[in-house]
């Protein structure tokens, strides 16, 4: 993600924990030998499966969806768990519960290796002072695996078997999965995996070892044991591509479309503020993009001015009139007349601008006030939903996202 401007205000963070019936494990967006800290957190006995939201402050988020990184017991140090984040990443959001609870934002004054602990979300401790015993477990690169198993099955398990001939996790029947909001159970994984293999929640079922590479996958079990798997997600593959066709106000230059799934929080794009429209021959900005998104922000001017998550249906065209950041229609059948009052709007406003120049100014300067205060979603969903994506304009997809459906994603989450 990842683009978003998180919202920080108290109304986001509800909203974002209110989005936070979130999908899929996040894939981290690190790049390759990047500097990366631990965060460490210390949470309440009643949050489980704590996960970390981090992003930084133009809004890239270091997860593709909300709830974020899972982060891993330290065995040696009872009740703590642990993440590795990029160094860039000063932002972050410690949330559990499948984004369902979470603390304040955190603000990281020092590219660190930092310690937080957690009496309540607005009751958090935070020191860069080690304050676990032993040394930091080394940082281990994962990617997520999603598994959909017959309900016989109950709550699957994973077990995977690394380059070295060891099995990634302790317990014989391998780690827990976590079900998410499309119905899919997901857990991460190692890179230096070589082969998985899924397991029943009782340890009486299992499959054969699954080959796999090292990349986000999707398994499909039958109550006899056998599978299906695909690199893509089997649901959005089979979806076709729509277009999202847009009027912006003539003021919004080089207007821009943010896309993504929400609860999920997937994003069609990498970096806010997405990609830019264009002008097809009827005067309408058009952006082609997966069937299955279902939330959108129409931006612009490099992504300081922007709408709230705008929800659509997903699988069919779809029609978006922007008066303003705050106002707009949605229409699935191609409305008459709009371009052409459009052009007519903009042109009164071209004619009238020398002559009005004390009503531009004071635009301007309300246009730049809102702009400063704009929240993206997108990184958390919230403005993607913030994980809401908790996110909506999840946070945007933290952010951004916060403002409609809860994505998670950086920029998105404005929700």
């Amino acid at each position: 993600m990842k683009q978003f401007k998180m919202l920080v205000s108290k109304l986001a963070i509800a909203l974002i924990v209110f989005a936070a019936i979130i999908a899929k494990t996040a894939v981290p967006a690190f790049a390759d030998g990047e500097d990366m800290i631990v965060i460490y957190a210390q949470v309440p006995g009643d949050w489980e499966k704590p996960c970390v939201w981090a992003w930084d402050d133009d809004g890239n988020s270091a997860f593709d969806m909300w709830p974020g990184g899972e982060m891993d017991e330290d065995k040696d140090n009872e009740g703590w768990s642990y993440v590795y984040i990029p160094s860039w990443a000063n932002h972050i959001i410690i949330n559990a519960n499948g984004g369902e609870v979470q603390a304040d934002e955190i603000i990281l004054k020092e590219a660190v290796n930092t310690w937080v602990s957690i009496a309540a979300p607005d009751d958090v401790t935070v020191t860069t002072d080690q304050a676990t015993k032993g040394d930091i477990p080394e940082y281990v690169e994962k990617f997520p695996v999603h598994v959909r198993v017959d309900e016989s099955w109950g709550v699957p398990h994973i077990q995977a078997v690394l380059e070295d001939g060891a099995q990634a996790f302790e317990d014989t029947l391998g780690k827990e999965m976590s079900l998410d909001a499309t119905d899919w159970y997901t857990a991460s994984i190692p890179v230096t995996a070589k082969t998985i293999t899924v397991l029943s929640e009782d340890g009486k079922s299992q499959t054969e070892d699954i080959k796999i590479d090292a990349a986000q996958v999707w398994v499909s079990v039958e109550a006899d044991g056998t599978y299906d798997f695909s690199y893509v997600d089997p649901e959005k593959a089979a979806a076709p591509n729509i277009k999202i066709y847009a009027i912006a106000p003539s003021e919004w230059e080089k207007p821009c479309l943010w896309a993504w799934s929400a609860p999920d929080g997937t994003g069609v794009y990498t970096t806010w503020p997405g990609e830019a429209f264009e002008e097809d021959e009827s005067g309408w900005l058009v952006k082609e993009v997966p069937g299955w998104v279902n939330s959108i922000i129409v931006n612009a001017n490099d992504g300081t001015v922007q709408t709230a998550d705008i929800s659509i249906d997903a699988g069919v065209d779809v029609w978006v009139v922007v008066t303003d950041k705050d106002t707009y229609e949605v229409y699935y059948d191609e409305p008459e007349g709009v371009v052409d009052s459009a052009k007519a709007a903009g042109s009164d406003a071209g004619d009238s601008e020398d002559a009005d120049t004390t009503k531009t100014g004071d635009t301007e300067a309300a246009s730049a006030g809102a702009s400063d205060g704009q929240e993206v979603a997108g990184a958390k969903r919230d403005g993607g939903n913030t994980s809401l994506p908790i996110v909506g304009g999840l946070v945007g997809a933290a952010l951004v996202a916060a403002a409609g459906t809860g994505t998670y994603m950086a920029k998105k989450r404005a929700k």
